[in-house]
């Protein structure tokens, strides 16, 4: 059986060194860890694990604050997508058709899913990478939004951003001192949207 190409994979085959490809697999939105968890058991229950390679639940690290402090949270990028890396037949298509919290493929025929191509995943990897090794805040801030300072010897001023540093998680807000505009810097957790 092992010796079996995959029925009808044409000019696919040909086309890249590795028979496998990679698929976009639809799933419960909040639900793709467990979808990921659930292929893996599977796949090994059925002794599939020639036919699939890497399974990537697309996320990146965000900054948060909680409570004051800075905590670094998971984020997906692609809620409700799984990428799965497998060589297409009836078999493996099935197995992961049918396992719990899976609503199907994306892209191609019903029953005959169309592969992504190895850039579209290197990016969606390389994306990955930049988030683990410079997580994104959480609050996107831009210049001219207004916000209400809400720690440290400006408390409960208002002004407006003039400048957004993401490096330092810091913004420069302009807020009125004694009847002038006055440029302060403050850390992301002193200042929220008002």
């Amino acid at each position: 059986m092992s010796e079996q190409q995959a029925p009808d994979t044409g000019a696919s085959s040909a086309a890249s060194a590795s028979p496998m490809r990679w698929y976009v697999v639809h799933a419960y939105s909040g639900m793709e860890k467990a979808v990921e968890r659930n292929l893996r058991e599977r796949i090994e229950r059925a002794g599939m694990q020639a036919k699939f390679g890497r399974i990537l639940v697309p996320t990146e690290e965000v900054v948060e604050l909680k409570n004051g402090k800075k905590a670094v949270t998971e984020r997906r990028f692609f809620p409700g997508y799984v990428l799965v890396e497998m060589l297409m037949d009836d078999e493996s298509w099935h197995l992961v058709k049918h396992t719990s919290k899976v609503t199907g493929f994306v892209g191609g025929a019903k029953n005959r899913p169309a592969p992504i191509s190895e850039a579209e995943v290197m990016k969606i990897v390389n994306q990955m990478q930049e988030g683990i090794e410079k997580p994104r805040p959480k609050v996107e801030w831009t210049v001219g939004e207004l916000v209400r300072v809400k720690e440290g010897p400006f408390t409960d001023f208002n002004g407006a951003i003039e400048d957004v540093n993401y490096e330092k998680s810091k913004v420069r807000v302009s807020v009125t001192i004694f009847g002038r505009a006055t440029p302060v810097e403050l850390d992301f957790a002193q200042v929220e949207k008002v």
